[in-house]
């Protein structure tokens, strides 16, 4: 028990740590109204910041918005009572109360139809029946229930006739007679929480009274002596009352303190839901809508509105760079971008509603929000802008994936000595993942920062036509400060500003516009590599896709060059079979046949031999392999640790690189059966085009001499001679089925 305390005071010093630098963060971006606002909305006092996975607290805000729900009743804050309760202390009628409070709400959520995952988490929360027995002892006022103790009823019925006593007696003495002379009025007088009446002096001589006051002007307030009796009355009924309500409180204390543990539990769950309906209703009050922080750190504001400004100019703005420097015209609203953006990423990192399109608003999660906003200037603490602002950034190195606000950055310093440094710091500390977004009126700091494809670069609008700032803004562009205008808009007289003109320079106000021009000029021009880069990117697509396409239409015409001469083969087969019969008919008819096939290969177009290096990756048909070595029109191949001898125009460059392999070639055994007629045939230890030759020549001897089924055993190995075997066969025109035979898959069965 003893061991619990420092630790909560632990946690509560961090909590209050947290919420002092939550107060500044929220003085900075001008969020106190819109805060105060929405706390009105919560049952009792609390952080605005939620505990615990974000996303799941948004899946309960969005399924409480869908339903009907009873407002939760107002409480006190019972972190003490639960604190002394632990300790065995003697609770309060009202701090009793209000822990009955919060289980009777539960209850009534649960008669509601609920959706999920709301009704998993309300019906889950169970309430012991010693704790249920005690809600009927308490009346909807939070007074102990008559009806559960007798004693109890009786009092509060003489309290009642008392008081009634007490009212009757001051009306009679009002109309009595011979007290008419001496009363200033006819109207009861509460003086200290009194009932009395205002009397003259002499009172004395008509009615028994204990004088309680004087009035300003010279009267007497008095209780007469009969009334005091009755008043002796009610405190002695009060005094028994309070010894009863007293005893309740120890009993109920005593029972509470055996369930401190769910007390507590049911005390933060009342909390969190109190966080879900106060943003719910408040959403509701004001039209808002939710925008839960997305997984990366872009941030897209479509028509945002900072709860601040009255009528504000919805704010368009994409943030998708390390660092957003926002140039332009004085007044002209780059502060308030800058409050827009950051105030943004704080009501979505804590799911609070706000108004903007959320169909088309994007925030990214940042690990923390911080602003450097203010003049650090401070007599007492003898620090100046500059050295403020150094240690402002100094502090920022314990940042990382943060969203970090820096009005006017260059105050306080040189110029060109600040664009110099703030440049290197900028870029230091967004490479440990921070996010800035930067207002400021240097040009050089611009232009050094331009050259960055992480910078965006933004410009706040001037119509210069009506000499006024637009509070619209330009990506893209560095932004000219008018200062001069600025100056005479806000009461600097025309002959000052023209004389500061004239001292200025023609030359400053053209370099100024020269470093506007290079620096847009840049960034078209990066902006027009950027889009060249991605049309050659489309182009390789697409050069890719055709050398596919290319590939496939080679492939399929190579099959249709393999089917024809199979057909070419088998039709000279049977017709030198009808020959060697007899001459006859038949035998011209099937010559003339196997011609025609003949003439369809000579017609189909030759593929353009590829020039090709030994050592080169190649494809063949679906394989890809490494090309060994050049003979004639012919050349070997190694295709996954088998050498093939294929035709040098059936071979196609490939891109992929070579790997040496040094695989072992099995000892070659070849056998085929002698006779004309074979039933079988070995392919063991074959090159692959070998092979798929010899396979030729076996079926089509078997297609003449009439077999209906032939055996193939190319055995197991690595696969690549059964593989070459299967291909083939799906191709032959005359096969009607093949299958490897079960339990011997070295074996293929062809039905012809």
């Amino acid at each position: 028990m003893q061991e619990t305390l420092p630790i909560r005071s632990e946690e509560r010093d961090n909590a209050l740590h947290r919420e002092g630098q939550q107060q500044q963060i929220v003085q900075k971006l001008d969020l106190e109204g819109y805060l105060q606002r929405f706390g009105h909305f919560f049952s009792r006092p609390k952080a605005v910041a939620i505990e615990g996975d974000i996303y799941q607290h948004h899946r309960y805000i969005k399924a409480l918005e869908s339903i009907v729900f009873p407002s939760p009743p107002e409480l006190p804050v019972l972190e003490s009572s639960l604190a002394r309760l632990r300790k065995q202390a003697l609770l309060s009628l009202d701090e009793l109360y209000a822990f009955v409070q919060i289980i009777q709400y539960f209850n009534r959520l649960k008669t509601l139809s609920l959706p999920e995952p709301l009704s998993g988490w309300i019906h889950g929360i169970e309430v012991h029946d010693e704790i249920k027995d005690i809600l009927g002892y308490f009346t909807d006022e939070g007074e102990i229930n008559p009806s559960r103790e007798p004693e109890l009823l009786d009092i509060n019925r003489a309290l009642q006739q008392n008081k009634h006593a007490v009212k009757d007696a001051l009306y009679k003495l009002t109309h009595t007679a011979a007290l008419t002379d001496f009363l200033i009025d006819t109207q009861v007088h509460l003086h200290n929480g009194e009932e009395t009446l205002l009397v003259r002096g002499g009172f004395n001589q008509v009615i028994k009274a204990t004088v309680v006051g004087r009035s300003s002007g010279g009267f007497f307030y008095i209780v007469p002596g009969q009334i005091s009796a009755l008043r002796s009355q009610a405190e002695t009924l009060q005094s028994r009352k309070e010894e009863i309500v007293w005893r309740y409180c120890k009993q109920f204390s005593e029972l509470f303190h055996r369930w401190e543990r769910f007390l507590q539990y049911i005390d933060r769950e009342y909390d969190r839901f109190d966080h879900y309906q106060a943003r719910v209703q408040f959403a509701k009050a004001y039209d808002y809508v939710f925008v839960l922080p997305s997984r990366e750190k872009d941030m897209v504001l479509e028509a945002f509105a900072h709860p601040a400004i009255k009528d504000p100019i919805p704010v368009n703005i994409r943030l998708d760079k390390g660092i957003m420097l926002i140039t332009g015209v004085n007044a002209g609203g780059k502060t308030m971008l800058l409050k827009s953006i950051l105030s943004a990423a704080y009501m979505s990192k804590y799911l609070l509603p706000f108004r903007c399109n959320a169909a088309k608003t994007k925030i990214g999660k940042y690990k923390n929000i911080e602003a450097i906003i203010d003049d650090p200037q401070s007599v007492k603490n003898d620090i100046s802008t500059f050295a403020g602002r150094m240690l402002a950034f100094s502090r920022l190195f314990r940042e990382k994936d943060a969203l970090i606000g820096v009005d006017e950055i260059e105050l306080g310093t040189d110029a060109d000595e600040a664009a110099a440094l703030f440049k290197v710091l900028l870029e230091e500390l967004r490479r440990r993942g921070n996010t800035f977004v930067v207002t400021t009126h240097h040009k050089r700091l611009a232009s050094l920062m331009a050259a960055d494809d992480e910078v965006a670069l933004i410009a706040a609008l001037y119509d210069e036509e009506r000499r006024l700032p637009t509070y619209t803004f330009l990506q893209g562009s560095i932004g000219k400060s008018y200062a001069f205008e600025t100056a005479e808009r806000y009461g600097i007289s025309p002959l000052v500003v023209e004389r500061a003109k004239a001292f200025y320079g023609e030359d400053k106000e053209r370099l100024g516009e020269l470093i506007e021009k290079s620096t847009a000029l840049e960034r078209d021009m990066r902006q027009k590599i950027l889009a060249l880069e991605a049309q050659e990117q489309k182009l390789q697509k697409k050069q890719k896709h055709l050398e596919r396409l290319e590939e496939q239409m080679q492939e399929e015409q190579r099959k249709v060059l393999t089917t024809l001469e199979n057909r070419y083969n088998a039709a000279t087969k049977r017709a030198q079979q009808a020959l060697k019969t007899k001459e006859s008919a038949d035998g011209r008819r099937l010559l003339n046949e196997a011609y025609r096939h003949k003439q369809k290969v000579k017609k189909a177009p030759k593929t353009v031999p590829v020039a090709l290096q030994v050592g080169d990756m190649v494809k063949y048909r679906s394989h890809r392999g490494e090309l060994l070595s050049l003979k004639a029109n012919e050349a070997t191949i190694m295709v996954d640790g088998l050498k093939m001898r294929v035709p040098l125009t059936t071979l196609k460059k490939s891109t992929e690189i070579a790997v040496k392999k040094k695989p072992k070639l099995p000892k070659m055994a070849t056998s085929v059966e002698k006779s004309g007629a074979s039933m079988s045939i070995k392919l063991l230890g074959m090159f692959g085009d070998e092979a798929i030759e010899k396979v030729d020549k076996f079926l089509s001897d078997a297609l003449v001499n009439g077999l209906s089924e032939v055996e193939i055993i190319h055995g197991t190995g690595s696969g690549i001679l059964a593989k070459l075997v299967t291909e083939y066969l799906r191709e032959h025109p005359k096969i009607q089925k093949f299958y490897r035979v079960p339990g011997n898959l070295g074996v293929t069965i062809v039905e012809l």
